[in-house]
């Protein structure tokens, strides 16, 4: 499939590698766990950051037009699309500007990045630095959509380029936080963040979902990899 637009993700998520297989299954118990955590941890986190959130949507309409929150449409658990919630941390024809920026792109694989993105907003500089620009997601983790920890989610253009190996992250839902969030984000590339999504796929239970929410808080206070 070429096409950058997709049109039927669920079926495309389908593949001989990408069956569920007993190294990827996890007892009820970790899931039921797992959910339980999700809805009172993002409740918690609603409630205790709602202030920040409310500053936040204020810096962001005084530095520059259009909406504080940014919705954007990403591939969860099964090739499903849903809609990502952030704060928006880039000008309003962000995406429009990206296809003139296409040669300067830092990122192996489907991704772009590039350090000095010239469509990121003073404000957005900052939140991105803080992670702050990803609070709303927890309005994400709470409908179910997305979970404390798992594979950070992809957007269709990039999933429609996956091959049937990287289409296992597919497997569970994504993720505000995972190991690729913990270890070096922007600096890592395309074909280490998949494995390190797939490694925690394989190894996740409850005490390493623990882990990586703690080892996260660290990341609120400024990630010199985060751009």
């Amino acid at each position: 499939m070429q096409s950058a637009e997709v049109t039927n993700m669920e079926e495309y998520a389908k593949g001989d590698t990408y069956a569920l297989t007993k190294d990827y299954e996890r007892s009820r118990v970790y899931y039921f766990f797992k959910r339980s955590m999700d809805i009172i941890f993002s409740a918690l986190g609603i409630i205790f950051m709602s202030p920040v959130m409310i500053f936040t949507i204020i810096a962001i309409k005084l530095d520059s037009k259009g909406s504080a929150i940014f919705s954007q449409k990403r591939i969860g658990k099964g090739g499903q699309v849903f809609k990502m919630y952030k704060f928006r941390s880039m000008v309003v024809d962000a995406e429009d500007l990206l296809y003139k920026l296409k040669s300067k792109n830092e990122m192996s694989g489907p991704m772009f990045k590039m350090k000095e993105d010239p469509r990121i907003t003073g404000v957005g500089r900052f939140i991105r630095k803080t992670s702050i620009d990803e609070l709303p997601q927890l309005f994400n983790v709470l409908k179910g959509e997305m979970s404390l920890v798992g594979p950070r989610p992809n957007l269709p253009r990039e999933v429609v380029k996956f091959n049937d190996w990287q289409k296992q992250k597919l497997l569970v839902k994504p993720g505000l936080t995972c190991y690729w969030q913990v270890m070096g984000r922007s600096d890592i590339g395309f074909e280490e963040w998949m494995k390190l999504d797939i490694k925690y796929i394989k190894e996740r239970n409850t005490l390493l979902d623990l882990k990586l929410i703690f080892k996260t808080f660290f990341v609120l206070f400024g990630d010199e990899h985060a751009r």
